[in-house]
């Protein structure tokens, strides 16, 4: 059987932790960051720091990034 292809686009977005779950940085931080752009400090502060990517979802990046990242 030949090996599995990576997904590079997926590979540079997402991380493994040493448990084996997925690590993804947060969208929605980018545009509108200014006082006026209606993003609170609170917010933007949150969207910092990266989240797991959920247990349904997981099934689906594990395909495409089949050994590890």
């Amino acid at each position: 059987m030949p090996k599995m292809k990576t997904s590079r686009a997926t590979a540079k977005r997402l991380k493994r932790t040493g448990t084996g779950k997925i690590k993804r940085g947060r969208s929605g931080s980018r545009h509108h960051l200014g006082m006026k752009g209606g993003k609170s400090r609170k917010r933007k502060r949150r969207l910092h720091k990266p989240t797991l990517v959920e247990h349904s979802e997981r099934y689906h990046m594990q395909k495409l990034l089949p050994y590890g990242a």
